[in-house]
C-alpha cells in the first residue's frame, strides 16, 4: 500500500489503485459504513481529499490485522487523526524538536529534579498526556538512552532520574475514573518485562478521557493476568513488550482464550500486543498491533465502545 496521499479531488479508481484494493471495495465501505468522500463533482462523481484517503488507509491497516470491517470503520477516523478522532498535534518543520525537550535534557544532565518536574508537569497540563508523551517525554528518554549507550554507565543516573519524573508526571493524571460505566481495559507488561512507562502513558490518556482501566505494571505472570481477565471482564487487554526476549506468544494466546459470561453469551476481550518487542512472527494473529500511543488509544476507545467481542 502506497504511503503517498492522493491529491485533493482524486477519483475513486485512483484512490483504489493507490490503496491496493478494488473500486468496488471502496464503494462498499462508503455505502455500508459511511466512509465516503467529503466532495462530489457535478454528476455525483466522488472526489477524495487527502483527509478522506487517510481514513481509508487506516481502514486498510485495520482490516489487514483482522479487525472486522464494521469495527475498523468505527476506529479509522480516529487513527487517521480526523475531526472525529483525537485532536491532531500542530504540525512543525520536519525533524523539529520542541524546546521543552532541550530544556528537559539539560535539566536532567544537571540532575535538577525541581526543573525536570516543572517541565514535565507543565507539558502534561498544557499539551495533554498523548502529545506530552509523544513530543516531549519519549524524545527526551530516547536521547538519554543514546547518551548512556555511547558513554557506558556514566549517564545511567540521568536516565533513571528522568524516568522516575516521567512516571511521576504521568501518574498525577492517571487516576481511574470512579463512576465510568462499562467494562475496563487492562494494561500490563509481559512476564519478565520491567519497562512500564508506555503503559503509564496509555493510562494517563485514558484517564483524561474518563475511560475505565486497570494497570498491573511490570512483569505480570500469565496466570495472574488470566485471573484478572476472569474477575474484571475487560473490553480489551494491552500487553506491552519492550524487547523480543519478553515477547512470548504463549501467555498472549492464553489471555485471548480467557472468556467470561453465562452459557451462550461468552465474551472475550480485544487483544493488543504493543511495543517494539513484538514481531510478526511472535505476535498472535488475532492480536492487534498499535504502532504508537494515538493508535493504541483509538483501538482501546473502539473496544470500550464495542464492549468486548462475543464468542
Amino acid at each position: 500500500m502506497s504511503a503517498e496521499p492522493a491529491e485533493a479531488g482524486t477519483s475513486t479508481g485512483a484512490v483504489a489503485r493507490r490503496l491496493g484494493v478494488s473500486p468496488t471495495t471502496v464503494r462498499s465501505w462508503e455505502r455500508r459504513y459511511g466512509i465516503g468522500p467529503a466532495e462530489r463533482e457535478a454528476g455525483h462523481h466522488r472526489r477524495w481529499t487527502p483527509r478522506d484517503v487517510a481514513v481509508l488507509e487506516a481502514m486498510c491497516r485495520l482490516t489487514a490485522r483482522g479487525v472486522p470491517p464494521a469495527e475498523a470503520a468505527r476506529l479509522a477516523p480516529a487513527l487517521a487523526g480526523t475531526a472525529d478522532g483525537p485532536p491532531p498535534t500542530a504540525p512543525g518543520p520536519a525533524g523539529a524538536v520542541r524546546p521543552e525537550v532541550r530544556g528537559l535534557a539539560r535539566a536532567a544532565r544537571r540532575l535538577d529534579s525541581p526543573e525536570v518536574a516543572r517541565i514535565l508537569h507543565g507539558s502534561v497540563e498544557r499539551l495533554g498526556a498523548v502529545t506530552a508523551w509523544t513530543d516531549v517525554m519519549a524524545p527526551a528518554l530516547r536521547a538519554a538512552g543514546r547518551r548512556w549507550a555511547r558513554s557506558g554507565e556514566r549517564y545511567v543516573e540521568v536516565e533513571h532520574l528522568l524516568s522516575w519524573h516521567v512516571s511521576s508526571a504521568l501518574r498525577r493524571v492517571a487516576e481511574p475514573p470512579v463512576a465510568a460505566p462499562g467494562p475496563p481495559v487492562l494494561l500490563a507488561a509481559m512476564p519478565g518485562e520491567q519497562h512500564t512507562l508506555p503503559l503509564e502513558a496509555v493510562a494517563a490518556a485514558l484517564a483524561e478521557r474518563g475511560l475505565p482501566f486497570r494497570v498491573f505494571g511490570a512483569a505480570v505472570p500469565a496466570e495472574a493476568l488470566a485471573e484478572a481477565v476472569r474477575r474484571t471482564g475487560p473490553a480489551a487487554v494491552l500487553l506491552w513488550s519492550q524487547t523480543r526476549a519478553t515477547a512470548d506468544p504463549v501467555p498472549v494466546r492464553a489471555t485471548a482464550t480467557t472468556a467470561w459470561g453465562g452459557r451462550g453469551s461468552r465474551v472475550r476481550p480485544t487483544l493488543l500486543a504493543a511495543g517494539p518487542g513484538w514481531h510478526r512472527t511472535t505476535r498472535p494473529a488475532d492480536a492487534l498491533a498499535p504502532r504508537d500511543l494515538p493508535g493504541a488509544l483509538a483501538l482501546l476507545t473502539g473496544a470500550l465502545g464495542a464492549g468486548g467481542t462475543g464468542r
